[in-house]
């Protein structure tokens, strides 16, 4: 086996460019999601690269599932070099006191508790081999608020506390922590947030060239692939005409 990279939410966006970017820089793969179908797809494309694919069915918010899934594996495939914790979404667009209780316990559930739970399980191996690196997927919404961003923006201000926790935690040890935070990113996220509806989706995107998963990849892929002595801490990753979360330039 070569190095090994885990992503969880490999199966669109962001998590599918970093399995692409990892397989074609030499790394076999440990890929999760809930999309069997997606997720054999990906597997086939990866694996005719030359590189071995490990696929992992579950939803990072069932804990339970997240622990016999790991468990599961094979040997050869427990020494994971890279966690990058990528699972995670946005729901709606209201104002606080408007908002979808549902929409509210998903994004905690997804964006907190299930990279919480995906690092309490791997990353203790890490710690006693003294080597290891995990990315944490978080964005520029965790620096600040933006209109009727509220409960979404609040879960990735806690991907980066929690990150710089875990890095605190960690640093007895060779075990490096980077936390990635993309601005506008052009992938299902928008069509997800607004519950399908397309046309609303696209309007995000209109007037400025967006970031692509590949290029949140590639620095993932940087961040991985820096000298040992050197921890990219935190990226933030904008578009060319996006200043913030929320200052954007447009062409009309």
């Amino acid at each position: 086996m070569g190095k090994i990279v885990f992503i969880t939410g490999a199966t669109s966006g962001i998590g599918e460019a970093c399995a692409r970017k990892f397989a074609e820089g030499g790394y076999d793969l440990i890929l999760t999601g809930r999309n069997v179908k997606k997720l054999v797809a990906v597997q086939k494309e990866l694996e005719a690269l030359g590189r071995k694919v490990k696929t992992l069915v579950f939803d990072v918010r069932d804990a339970v599932a997240a622990k016999e899934a790991v468990e599961s594996l094979e040997e050869e495939w427990k020494i994971i070099d890279v966690l990058i914790n990528n699972a995670g979404l946005a729901l709606g667009l209201e104002k606080e006191y408007e908002g979808d209780l549902e929409d509210w316990n998903t994004m905690i559930d997804t964006n907190i508790k299930g990279l919480l739970t995906m690092t309490r399980l791997l990353v203790p191996a890490m710690i006693e081999r003294n080597e290891g690196h995990v990315i944490n997927v978080g964005s520029v919404a965790g620096d600040a608020a933006y209109a009727n961003g509220n409960v979404y923006c609040a879960t990735k201000a806690a991907v980066k506390a929690i990150t710089d926790g875990l890095r605190i935690d960690v640093a007895e040890s060779a075990v490096r922590v980077t936390n990635l935070k993309p601005g506008l990113v052009e992938t299902n996220f928008s069509n997800i947030r607004f519950h399908g509806d397309n046309e609303r989706a696209d309007n995000v995107y209109k007037g400025i060239t967006p970031l692509t998963g590949a290029d949140i990849a590639d620095v993932a892929f940087y961040a991985a692939s820096a000298p040992k002595h050197v921890q990219i801490a935190e990226v933030l990753i904008l578009a060319t005409h996006q200043a913030s979360g929320s200052v954007i330039h447009r062409e009309k």
